[in-house]
């Protein structure tokens, strides 16, 4: 019987991910992903573009100090651009892993040689020979992308990949940058590279694919059906635009249909759910119930017809058990008179190892929310968990929030902060509403200067007794120049923005928790890059 290939996966949610609008992450947010991806046995992890930012440089170098040098690291890669600034950087960044990677690109189609880099095919073929060799003498792994190549030329693209082979790239990743192809012309490209270009057979094809028309998953699929054997993946999708290949989605449908793609992965898929989670909390972007693999409706029943056929047999109506992503299906019922002991093992089971005062502070939020809600549900805990740990550090600590409001009077919000320097401070403001008479409150203290442009409220469970979470987006208005530099990205700079996460069963105290939260985030990358 022959062996199932084995799919490499190229994680890229700390640099292409993190390029979604409001999903900046910060050192320590991106090192809590990075430990999980390697938990999880992802083969690279794409730590961020590291001539970006100071800030995006100092995350990939710590990534590849402290995740990438263990025994059993995955190679840690950095992205450039073709030229050498670009590439000394990266490397500089990357140098510190075990298994250190530079991951250089140049567009290749017309439309991006004419508009964008303004240069000949001939140019372009002469910068990918010389960066890519200039690339290899610094490090043993090179990567190449023809970014765009998807709508490229596919005769020139095979002269810029014999070229980059010839120059020392070890793996060629084929970028569908924008969207563009179907999944008979994705995988017809990645067979006509096997078949046109000379020593393909001595480097590993990689796939890359946006999500612009919805078929970023079925691309990739299809690329590995004709040939590529590592792919470039995103947790919940995440990413420009439509966003990325979802790494879940590739891994459970090769986990599922292993006699189709005659391929498996090296993932630990019970863990897709809890990095799901964190990834979701960190970035501040929430994953659609209708979400595959990973979306609260992924494994609920409602119609009639399907809870019957469930309750007789499971396979009836799923192809993949809940508990293969990490989901638990634990019938312990937890409840004011639940213990300590009892709480943890339940928060083991849900894929969280919390000890000390993390524990004690979700113990006791646990608590509290019992003498007001008679049954506290996993999605209750979860929610309680991403408020209390996966949360930006704490420049200014809410302590007290209090709303006047109703018909006939004007709302009005009285805030209690604690500020950096341990000073206690209070005032109120008057608003349109009460989450906007708390914002201006807020604002009257902290004195950051911002614009609300996302605001979302959802309930955790079912019940007038719910939890509500609360996610927001804010952006600096002072132009962001005391912010930070621009981040530079293959298509531009991009905005900053901070999201900010609440939760609570007073949803005018989760919409303050989740500005802080924003404004924490904000405040944190202002000092960071000041001190850079």
């Amino acid at each position: 019987m022959e062996e199932p290939a084995v799919i490499r996966i190229f994680d890229t949610t700390l640099r292409d991910g993190e390029q979604s609008p409001g999903a900046t992450l910060n050192i320590q947010e991106k090192l809590d992903i990075a430990r999980n991806l390697a938990s999880m046995r992802v083969d690279i992890i794409e730590a961020g573009f590291p001539i970006a930012s100071p800030g995006d440089f100092e995350a990939v170098r710590r990534v590849a100090e402290d995740v990438g040098r263990a025994a059993d690291a995955p190679i840690i890669a950095g992205l450039a651009r073709c030229n050498k600034a670009d590439i000394d950087r990266a490397w500089d960044a990357v140098r510190p892993a075990r298994h250190p990677r530079i991951h250089t690109f140049i567009a290749t189609s017309d439309i991006h040689l004419k508009h964008k880099l303004k240069i000949s095919r001939e140019e372009c073929l002469a910068r990918a020979a010389e960066m890519v060799a200039y690339a290899r003498s610094l490090c043993d792994d090179i990567e190449f992308s023809p970014e765009d190549a998807g709508r490229s030329d596919p005769e020139f693209l095979y002269q810029v990949l014999e070229v980059a082979i010839q120059a020392g790239a070890t793996t060629l990743n084929i970028p569908d940058t924008v969207g563009y192809t179907t999944p008979e012309e994705f995988g017809a490209l990645i067979a006509g590279i096997r078949q046109n270009v000379r020593g393909v057979e001595n480097v590993i094809i990689s796939a890359h694919c946006h999500n612009d028309l919805g078929l970023a998953t079925a691309n990739t699929l299809a690329a590995i059906r004709n040939g590529a054997r590592q792919v470039e993946v995103t947790i919940n999708g995440i990413g420009e635009r439509a966003g990325n290949t979802s790494l879940e989605e590739v891994v459970m449908a090769l986990h599922t249909r292993p006699q189709f793609y005659k391929a498996r992965t090296n993932i630990d898929t019970t863990l897709i759910a809890r990095l799901s989670r964190l990834v979701s909390a960190y970035t501040g972007i929430p994953v659609q119930p209708n979400k595959a693999i990973v979306g609260a409706n992924a494994f609920a029943h409602e119609a009639g017809i399907h809870q019957d056929g469930m309750l007789k047999n499971p396979l009836t109506y799923e192809i993949m058990r809940p508990e293969t992503i990490g989901l638990s299906e634990s019938k312990l019922v937890l409840g004011k008179h639940s213990g300590r002991h009892a709480f943890q093992s339940k928060v083991a089971a849900l894929g969280y190892d919390l000890n000390g005062d993390d524990l004690n502070r979700v113990f006791e939020r646990f608590k509290e929310l019992c003498d007001t809600k008679k049954i506290v549900g996993d999605a209750d805990i979860e929610a309680i968990i991403v408020d209390e740990i996966y949360q930006p550090m704490e420049l200014w600590r809410l302590q007290h929030v209090q709303v006047s409001c109703g018909s006939g009077l004007r709302p009005t919000a009285t805030v209690r902060l604690r500020g950096p320097d341990g000073i206690v401070r209070e005032d109120a403001a008057i608003g349109t509403g009460p989450v906007d008479s708390v914002y201006r409150a807020i604002n009257r203290i902290v004195q950051a200067p911002n614009e609300l442009t996302e605001f979302s409220i959802k309930a955790v469970t079912e019940g007038i007794d719910a939890v509500g979470e609360v996610t927001i987006r804010i952006e600096p208005t002072n132009g962001g120049n005391a912010h930070s530099e621009p981040t530079l990205t293959q298509t531009g700079p991009r905005r900053r923005t901070y999201s900010g996460h609440g939760a609570d069963q007073d949803i005018i105290v989760a919409s303050a928790k989740a500005y802080m939260s924003a404004l924490n985030k904000m405040l944190t990358a202002v000092k960071a890059e000041t001190k850079a």
